[in-house]
C-alpha cells in the first residue's frame, strides 16, 4: 500500500496528514489513563502540522476528557461512527439514528434479553436503560456517564446506538450471535469482550471516516488509523494505512497494514513515527 508525502508548514513533511485513533486499549490503558509515550508523540505530530482525530465508541461526554487532554479542536468520531461532532465548538457534523424499521428490530431484541445482558440506549447525550444491574453501574462509572433509568422502551426515538452490556464473555458471545441472526440489517460490533453494540444499518467507524475525510477534503491515502478491537476493523480498512495494536484482537491484526507495539508500550506513538516519515511504512 502506497502513501503520499504531504508538506504542512515550513520544512515539515508528513507521510500522513491525519492520525485517527481509537481510545480504549489503543491510546488509553486499562486504568483509563492516556499512555504517556503516545500522548507525547501525538503532541509532537500536531506540532508538525498533523491532525489527530479520535474515533471511539464512547459518547461526547465520555470522550471529552481525552479530547481536551490532547488539546484538540477538530472533529471526533463518536458512538462507533453514529455521531461526528466537533467537541470544541459543539457542532454536530453528522448523525445517524435508527429509523422506525430498524428500531422495531432492536426493540424486539432488547425487550427479551436474558438477565445476564442489559441494554443502554444513547439518545443525544442521554444514556437510557430499563434494567441496571451492577455491571451497568460499573460501565457508567468507567465511562463517566450517568445512565437514566426508564420504565419502558415505548415512545423512545432518536436513538443512535444501543449497547448490550453483558455479565461475562460467554453472555456477550451468545447475545452477539442472537443479534446477528435476529437483526441482520443492523451493524453489530464487539467493542470489548463484554460489550456488544447495535448501530443503524450501514454505520461503523470506517463509514464515518470516509464521510469525514470527504467533508474535510482529505484523501484517505493521507490517513493512518490505529485500533485494537473488532469494531476498529472498518476504520483500518478505510484508512490509507491501518495499524493494529500489538495486544489487540486477531481480527484487527488481519485487517491491518502492520502491527505496532502494545497499548502500554505506546502503539499510537509507533504510528506517529510512521506518520512523521522517519521510517518507511510497511504495506
Amino acid at each position: 500500500m502506497t502513501s503520499s508525502d504531504t508538506r504542512l508548514g515550513a520544512g515539515t513533511t508528513l507521510r500522513y496528514r491525519w492520525i485517527v485513533t481509537d481510545l480504549d486499549g489503543t491510546l488509553v490503558d486499562r486504568d483509563l489513563e492516556m499512555v504517556p509515550r503516545s500522548r507525547a508523540a501525538l503532541r509532537t505530530y500536531r506540532d508538525a502540522g498533523g491532525e489527530v482525530v479520535i474515533a471511539t465508541g464512547r459518547s461526547a461526554a465520555s470522550c471529552r476528557r481525552y479530547y481536551d487532554e490532547l488539546g484538540l479542536t477538530g472533529p471526533a468520531i463518536l458512538l462507533n461512527g453514529a455521531l461526528i461532532a466537533n467537541l470544541h465548538t459543539g457542532e454536530v457534523l453528522h448523525a445517524s439514528r435508527f429509523d422506525e424499521t430498524a428500531w422495531a428490530a432492536v426493540r424486539a431484541l432488547v425487550e427479551t434479553l436474558p438477565p445476564d445482558v442489559a441494554a443502554v440506549a444513547f439518545v443525544g447525550e442521554r444514556a437510557l436503560a430499563t434494567y441496571q444491574p451492577a455491571w451497568v453501574d460499573a460501565y457508567a462509572a468507567r465511562d463517566r456517564i450517568a445512565v437514566e433509568r426508564i420504565e419502558t422502551w415505548h415512545d423512545i426515538d432518536g436513538i443512535s446506538k444501543v449497547m448490550l452490556l453483558c455479565a461475562d464473555t460467554d453472555a456477550a458471545n451468545r447475545i452477539a450471535a442472537v443479534a446477528h441472526s435476529a437483526a441482520a440489517e443492523l451493524t453489530v460490533v464487539m467493542s470489548e469482550a463484554t460489550y456488544v453494540e447495535l448501530l443503524p444499518p450501514g454505520v461503523d467507524k470506517g463509514v464515518a471516516l470516509r464521510w469525514l475525510a470527504d467533508h474535510e477534503q482529505v484523501a484517505l491515502a493521507e490517513v493512518a488509523a490505529v485500533g485494537d478491537n473488532p469494531n476498529d476493523v472498518p476504520l483500518l480498512r478505510a484508512s490509507g494505512f491501518g495499524v493494529a495494536v500489538g495486544d489487540g484482537h486477531p481480527d484487527v491484526w488481519a485487517a491491518a497494514s502492520t502491527v505496532a507495539g502494545t497499548c502500554l508500550e505506546g502503539a499510537v506513538a509507533d504510528v506517529v513515527v510512521i506518520a512523521l516519515g522517519t521510517v518507511p511504512a510497511a504495506g
